[in-house]
């Protein structure tokens, strides 16, 4: 029997509908078409899970769900809703909220190393073909092996230099190494740089721990990734939620299935995920998704179309918000179809043809039980969210921002020694041998060719100079099951 005072009331019918706490690690899906309410059901499963102690990260794909951090206001249909649903203790109140942006404009910067990121997602990052992601595993393979950290995207830069231009000392352990792969990886780096991944790669890098707080009121986090301007580089946004997810997975222990999940992790737009992503990554996706559960994470798709969503994927999803499909074309007829069969029948409900009747606000709901068996669908209207429905102003954004305990930490970016330095410092060894009578020469990987690359250079040359010895010495080179080459755990 689930303990009333922990569950989530997510809709009313005829009776109250609730997400037991016990399965949110089971995972869920809210679909439906634009305009339908997806975004508000997102709001009140994320803000109800926060009330009970349970952090939550989602991507604000709108720019509409930082409201989640202020009280709503008596708005008429959201008084409206409260009488229809006769939801008597209902009271206003925002969520501890703490926000992200990749750009570090709308909240603290969020960073991984390319290290981290590992060849796998790097390729999906840059859209290489296979031959090209090849080559992109053997420059992580050579800077593993040579003690190279590879930090954010200049220690990229010069280990695909140095590669591709020591490309046959490399044959024959390594593999074939093309001029034309090494070409087609930098273009794809200058075209993810220009649309701003430059900021997202290096360090101080995204701690988990600061991510799954609990406020001194007993409430979970409630972590907003502004992600209006991320979605303009679909692939960078679809490869950071996934990194995100997989450093999940890898880091937190195993948990088999607690009273309550340790983070719910809200994925927007969701078929970005999966499209255009080679069979190997979809295989490893299907992985993280069905085990991460054990490490008691919950994870939400919210799309506008569940056949956007692998069918292996989709099994997985038990908690589910069906809000109104349009079948205006054939595809969208076989959409309907195919979320009408994935809900356990109710011999009440025609259900295919009530998903296109659905008003704004109203779903098809069902949720699983504690021995993980779904409940008969319903047909109810999704209860309004306690905080305020629409975006802050900035000010209000800024002042969330500068009062968090990690306002400060990631906002100073670091630069510390790594592979573009130790690179940069052999060449220069290797030019003083070479102009110094009596000392052999080494090979050397090529300069960079002269214009307004070199100033970069010179000045990150100039800056390395100051910054304290110290640093990678000893550390350990690691990825986890979206980041290893072979694939393996940390």
């Amino acid at each position: 029997m689930a303990d009333l005072s922990q569950s989530i009331l997510v809709a009313k019918s005829s009776y109250e509908l609730f997400l037991d706490p016990a399965v949110g690690n089971r995972h869920g899906l809210i679909a439906g078409a634009t305009g339908t309410g997806k975004t508000v059901s997102l709001q009140v499963i994320a803000e109800r899970f926060s009330a009970i102690g349970v952090p939550v990260f989602m991507a604000d794909v709108k720019g509409d769900l930082s409201g989640i951090s202020q009280p709503g206001s008596p708005k008429p249909k959201i008084v409206e809703r409260i009488k229809q649903l006769r939801l008597g203790d209902y009271t206003y109140a925002g969520a501890p909220v703490t926000f992200w942006d990749l750009y570090g404009e709308q909240g603290h910067p969020v960073r991984a190393t390319v290290s981290e990121m590992g060849p796998l997602l790097f390729s999906r990052l840059l859209s290489l073909n296979e031959t090209q992601s090849g080559v992109l595993t053997i420059v992580f393979k050579v800077a593993d092996d040579n003690g190279l950290l590879l930090l954010d995207l200049n220690d990229l830069r010069a280990m695909l230099d140095y590669v591709g231009s020591n490309a046959s000392t490399f044959q024959t352990e390594y593999g074939n190494v093309s001029a034309a792969s090494i070409g087609a990886i930098q273009r794809g780096l200058l075209t993810r740089e220009e649309q701003g991944a430059k900021k997202f790669f290096g360090e101080p890098a995204l701690d988990l721990d600061d991510m799954m707080q609990i406020d001194t009121k007993g409430r979970g986090m409630v972590n907003v990734l502004a992600a209006d301007r991320l979605m303009q580089a679909p692939k960078l946004y679809a490869t950071f939620l996934l990194w995100l997810l997989a450093e999940l997975f890898e880091r937190l222990p195993e948990v088999g299935d607690p009273e309550k999940p340790k983070l719910v992790f809200f994925f927007d737009e969701a078929h970005l995920l999966f499209s255009d992503a080679p069979q190997v990554l979809l295989q490893k996706i299907e992985q993280v998704v069905r085990l991460v559960r054990s490490k008691g994470v919950g994870v939400y798709f919210i799309s506008q179309n569940p056949l956007d969503i692998p069918d292996v994927v989709l099994g997985q999803l038990g908690n589910r918000v069906q809000h109104a499909l349009r079948a205006f074309t054939p595809r969208d007829q076989k959409a309907v179809r195919a979320a009408a069969e994935t809900f356990r029948t109710n011999p009440k409900l025609d259900v295919e043809k009530v998903i296109s009747e659905l008003a704004v606000g109203e779903a098809l709901v069902s949720f699983l039980d504690r021995k993980g068996t779904p409940g008969i669908v319903e047909r109810a209207f999704v209860v309004p969210p306690y905080s305020q429905i629409g975006p802050v102003t900035p000010d209000q954004r800024q002042q969330v921002v500068k009062s968090s305990v990690l306002f400060g930490h990631y906002e100073q970016e670091i630069d510390r020694e790594s592979a573009f330095e130790k690179l940069r410092a052999r060449t220069s060894q290797t030019l003083n041998r070479a102009q110094t009578p009596g000392l052999p020469s080494e090979p050397a990987p090529a300069p960079r060719p002269q214009g307004r690359q070199r100033e970069t250079i010179v000045e990150a040359m100039a800056k390395s100079a100051l910054r304290a010895a110290s640093s990678q010495i000893g550390r350990q080179i690691v990825r986890g099951v979206l980041g290893s080459i072979f694939g393996g755990k940390r």
